[in-house]
């Protein structure tokens, strides 16, 4: 039997585990390609043959996406399979409409082939766009299960930008564990709220080998999702985490709008900052597509550390990066930090910015008078630094989910802001994970 060929298109996370969970050791099909995008330096490295099993004794190429049309001709590729995330339903159909017209099937993986099933109970908390708030959810459902006496463990989405075979399966109990795998200042945004709050998270490429170490120390797994992606395993109780900043997009992003309409709960996240009539459509939406969901209404309040050093100065912002790359935010805690604590100006990095962040700028336009807090690997790390330090500015403003001072040396006054999940009346996650127990 001739085996279908197969392209992956992704984004060094999803495309993995796709594979992982469908196509590894499949005599049906050969997959002779990875392609990638939205990650740098992802492209020109090789799915390990540790990881890819014993069909492909070289691994499996990887490929910047920008060659998939000719990938498709030059391997005569049966089927493409999209397995990315947070991006407008548009621009999947566009991809859709270039694999067609190149001769090759245009491919969706869905719930019931990707999701693995737990011998322990699973708590899933996703959202419809990066940088709804699920970070500070999920830290607030752990909260509760911990103050219920439950042993909770977070697997978190991966992030796997180094040694595809070394990150097979991650641990991390204590910031030691993250300076030992190298761990990414994406990579620290997520796992560091987690380690501080006394909770194990796991991570890595292979989710099925996670999977099997996490069961053994859990009462309680928390899939805390990323990039708006579905859940890499079959949810319990599955809690979606919505923006009214972004009225619409709950039902105009892939696999956004998945996830909605799967959502047992879903939080209405900037009550507090958002406008009452985009409060609304967003519920009305919510009603229309899934009727059946509880709805929790919430706040993400801001603290900063020392208000005064913001008030009257030049400020330079540094917001979480995937939030206004991916997530295509305008403005983060840190904006709204600085302009409620009187900053005198909100400067604009731009004339400053060098090397890997230049290239940010410039794959994303629209991001403003910001400055992402990119850090995919040491270079970028560096250049970031670089970019900080040069900004002629009074303060700078860290708007990112971890102390930005402990992964870069910053030569002016900077301030940190930290925000929490806080419920709005009844019910609350409390009420839902009380009666989930």
């Amino acid at each position: 039997m001739q085996r279908k060929k197969i392209i992956i298109m992704g984004a060094a996370g999803r495309d993995f585990h796709n594979f992982n969970l469908r196509y590894r050791d499949n005599e049906e099909f050969d997959v002779v390609a990875f392609t990638a995008t939205q990650i740098p330096d992802i492209e020109g490295r090789a799915y390990p043959a540790e990881l890819a099993g014993k069909l492909y004794p070289d691994g499996i190429p990887i490929h910047a996406e920008e060659e998939l049309i000719e990938l498709i001709k030059k391997h005569d590729v049966d089927g493409v399979v999209f397995s990315y995330s947070d991006v407008p339903h548009e621009y999947v159909m566009h991809k859709a409409a270039l694999v067609n017209a190149a001769g090759a099937d245009f491919l969706l993986l869905g719930d019931e082939s990707t999701a693995i099933k737990s011998k322990v109970p699973v708590i899933s908390i996703c959202a419809i766009r990066t940088g709804c708030g699920k970070s500070q959810t999920t830290r607030r459902v752990s909260e509760i299960l911990k103050a219920m006496g439950k042993k909770v463990v977070a697997i978190r989405h991966p992030m796997p930008y180094g040694d595809l075979a070394a990150q097979k399966v991650q641990r991390f109990a204590s910031y030691e564990d993250m300076d030992k795998h190298k761990c990414t200042i994406e990579e620290r945004e997520e796992y560091e709220p987690h380690i501080d709050r006394g909770v194990i998270v796991y991570a890595g490429v292979d989710y099925g080998a996670i999977l099997e170490e996490a069961e053994k120390e859990a009462d309680v797994i928390l899939w805390d999702g990323g990039n708006n992606d579905t859940s890499f395993y079959k949810s319990d109780l599955h809690i979606v985490v919505t923006d009214p900043l972004r009225a619409g997009h709950e039902t105009a992003y892939y696999p956004g709008e998945t996830n909605l309409l799967m959502a047992d709960v879903v939080v209405i996240n900037k009550i507090d900052s958002a406008d009452y009539d985009d409060v609304e459509y967003l519920r009305e939406t919510i009603r229309e597509v899934n009727p059946n969901a509880i709805v929790v209404d919430a706040a993400s309040p801001l603290m900063v550390d020392d208000p005064n050093l913001i008030r009257g100065k030049r400020a330079l912002v540094v917001e979480d990066g995937p939030t206004l790359t991916h997530g295509e935010m305008t403005f983060g805690a840190g904006v709204v930090a600085a302009e409620k604590y009187g900053a005198a100006e909100i400067v604009d990095p731009r004339p400053w910015i060098v090397g890997k962040i230049k290239e940010t700028f410039e794959k994303y336009e629209d991001i403003g008078a910001l400055l992402p807090a990119m850090g995919y690997g040491d270079e970028q790390v560096k250049d970031l630094e670089k970019t900080v330090n040069a900004v002629d500015c009074d303060v700078v403003v860290i708007g990112t989910p971890i102390d930005l001072r402990k992964v870069i040396k910053i030569d002016k006054p900077a301030v940190r802001v930290s925000y929490d999940l806080q419920e709005i009346g009844k019910p609350t996650l409390e009420d839902v994970l009380t009666k989930f127990k």
